[in-house]
């Protein structure tokens, strides 16, 4: 097992670092951001004990893929990608929201759905829905973006209201959120895949707006096949899918939602190894290369050496 749970690097001119779910974020210099993609995984907004080996590589290079294949709607945070889990880019102010968008009624959707609610994020759904059904458009519905706990939904009036973002800019992200999506449905049709729904977050540099984070991994996004789709939804069977969703229903299954007193169940070798491999076939499905695995013998030493290589060129211009 060589699965990178945390960092604990000392670059040149590091000026501040950030631990998030996934992430370890080091600004170098005050201009450049230093994301490493560790093997944590999350789920319910909670890190889970174990880390999954080669999936920080999984998500650091689907997100590399998709982000150079979209920087002709808007311009991405990537400078460069140093390592097979790390991407140096600019640094941006995030905005305070994450902008989720949904083309099917699944996931945290459904679940509201089934439980009666007509109405997510201020989007009004028509009665007679089924799970995974497509919806009669893409939705847009935000999430507020936590440091600590859970995000939570909210609504582009709330959104509006409470001054979180202006009107004009959020107008762009509202755009720029349907383009994107339009793009990744395109690009997984050709991979035999519905993009189901997926999460974009956008930051500034002055007046302009950049796309951050990843996108279109299976950490942020649901995928179906279209094989066969119409066929499940017509006689009631779950749709084969790719997605961080088997992990949650593992631990729905076994009694944990995030929920206050809850426990996070045992994650045996077995279980992390299958978690493993099923992140590895969504790497190849989604993309369509074969993945190569980077076990070398000391992960972080290799990190280290690639990232100071690629940051003292970048410190000397």
């Amino acid at each position: 097992m060589k699965a990178i749970k945390e960092t604990n690097f000392n670059f040149p001119r590091q000026s501040s670092f950030y631990k998030g779910k996934v992430r370890d974020v080091y600004t170098i210099d005050h201009r450049f951001m230093t994301m490493v993609v560790t093997d944590r995984i999350s789920a319910f907004d909670v890190v889970l004990p174990e880390a999954i080996p080669f999936k920080g590589q999984v998500l650091n290079q689907i997100a590399a893929k998709f982000l150079k294949a979209t920087a002709d709607i808007v311009p991405n945070w990537v400078i460069d990608v140093p390592d097979e889990m790390v991407t140096i880019g600019r640094i941006c102010e995030p905005f305070k929201v994450e902008m989720v968008i949904r083309g099917y009624l699944a996931g945290h959707a459904w679940r509201e759905y089934s439980s009666g609610k007509r109405s997510v994020c201020g989007e009004v759904l028509p009665d007679g829905l089924k799970e995974n059904d497509k919806l009669p458009e893409p939705i847009i519905t935000p999430t507020t973006k936590a440091h600590v706990g859970h995000d939570e939904d909210i609504s582009r009036a709330d959104i509006l209201a409470k001054g979180i973002v202006s009107i004009q800019d959020y107008d762009k992200l509202e755009a720029y959120t349907h383009a994107l999506y339009k793009r990744g449905t395109e690009m997984a049709a050709e991979r035999g895949l519905i993009l189901v729904d997926t999460k974009y977050e956008f930051g500034k540099v002055g007046d302009d707006i950049f796309l951050i984070d990843e996108i279109h991994t299976p950490d942020s996004s649901r995928y179906f096949y279209s094989g066969g789709y119409e066929e499940r939804q017509h006689t009631g069977e779950p749709q084969k899918q790719l997605s961080k969703e088997f992990v949650r229903k593992w631990l729905i299954e076994n009694g944990f939602q995030g929920k206050e007193g809850q426990v996070v169940p045992e994650m045996t070798p077995e279980l992390v190894n299958s978690i493993s491999e099923r992140y590895i076939e969504l790497y190849e499905q989604i993309t369509g290369d074969r993945f190569v695995k980077n076990d070398d013998d000391n992960v972080l030493k290799r990190i280290e050496g690639n990232v100071l290589a690629r940051l003292t060129e970048l410190l000397s211009k």
